[in-house]
């Protein structure tokens, strides 16, 4: 096991304390729901197995050799856009998370599809749902996906996220897809927030019976806000029944967990499962355990986008690792 901290062609598309904060937030919303920066990782499929990394211009040749050979898979995930945010930590979430969106459009190559891993409103209104939506529609992509964050359910369960983002998911917004020889599967753990990172008996049967029909070498990827993973439970940041899910997918050779929540890069790997934490677009979280809560952290203004950013995943038929590049907005 190691830790490393840095680091079917078909789909979708409880009672708080009352005293609020300026932002709208009751005290207890912001010290357990506080996003993480927002970053966008690009992940590459190659050979049956998942290969993460950062994207950025130093990293352009990413493209061209992921591209190379047919049947090359490459995709994008941004996370925790928090847009509706408003605070030191970044007085601008709107204005990063464009130039996210502007840095996946510059990769040099048209992702098959971009993931937004959750977080993607702050505080889970009607008009920030559409802003993000607007905002998203200017990705040159093919399809975008997302999971939502606890964040976009806050006050009722997720209902006005699936409104806007849930078109063709099942139960509460959970979904799989396939492409390039690739299964998907798109999780929701943030639903509770009493008890956050949860995904429940109905959803643990849904992943049970859409991959029991699964070849044992097919490439499996998984999507959740927060980590299937115990990164640090004292806040939020594991979800409670995961290993059910786990369990079975430890028979496929390759399976590759990607998930936001953290505002952090995290990397780590178990058995044949490995787990990839992104960075965010809006703001940065403390390291586990370095304080009394997750809150967003004030850095200098130059040091921000250093901290945001997104990521890009690669995949080439035939090979056994996705290839993950995380890439800053700096």
């Amino acid at each position: 096991m190691t830790d490393h901290p840095d680091g079917r062609d078909e789909a979708p598309g409880a009672d708080f304390e009352q005293a609020t904060d300026e932002h709208g937030m009751t005290r207890r919303q912001l010290i357990r729901h506080a996003g993480w920066f927002g970053g966008a990782v690009v992940l590459t499929v190659a050979g049956g197995e998942v290969i993460s990394h950062v994207a950025d211009n130093r990293n352009a040749a990413f493209g061209a050799a992921a591209a190379e050979g047919s049947g090359a898979l490459r995709f994008v995930q941004v996370s925790d856009s928090h847009i509706g945010f408003q605070g030191p930590a970044n007085m601008d979430v709107a204005g990063s998370f464009t130039e996210a969106i502007n840095q996946v459009n510059s990769l040099g190559f048209r992702p098959d599809f971009v993931m937004h891993s959750g977080d993607l409103t702050h505080l889970s209104t009607a008009g920030q749902f559409d802003q993000v939506r607007q905002m998203m529609t200017g990705l040159r992509t093919d399809r975008v996906f997302t999971v939502p964050g606890e964040h976009d359910s806050i006050g009722d369960v997720g209902r006005a996220y699936r409104r806007t983002f849930g078109e063709g998911t099942l139960g509460d917004g959970w979904y799989s897809f396939d492409t390039h020889g690739v299964h998907f599967i798109a999780l929701v753990n943030t639903l509770s927030l009493e008890r956050l990172g949860h995904l429940g008996k109905e959803q643990i049967e849904f992943v049970r019976k859409d991959v029991a029909g699964l070849s044992s070498d097919t490439p499996v990827v998984v999507f959740s806000h927060i980590p299937l993973f115990a990164m640090y439970p004292k806040w939020g940041w594991s979800t409670d029944d995961a290993l059910q899910v786990l369990a079975l997918l430890r028979r496929f050779s390759s399976v590759t967990c990607l998930n936001g929540h953290v505002h952090q890069l995290f990397t780590k790997t178990e058995g044949n499962i490995t787990f990839h934490s992104a960075a965010p677009t809006a703001y940065p979280l403390p390291k586990p355990g370095h304080g009394p809560a997750p809150t967003p952290q004030v850095v200098p203004a130059r040091q921000l986008k250093g901290a945001l950013g997104i990521r890009t995943v690669g995949y080439r038929r035939g090979t056994r690792a996705l290839a993950v590049k995380d890439e800053r907005l700096a």
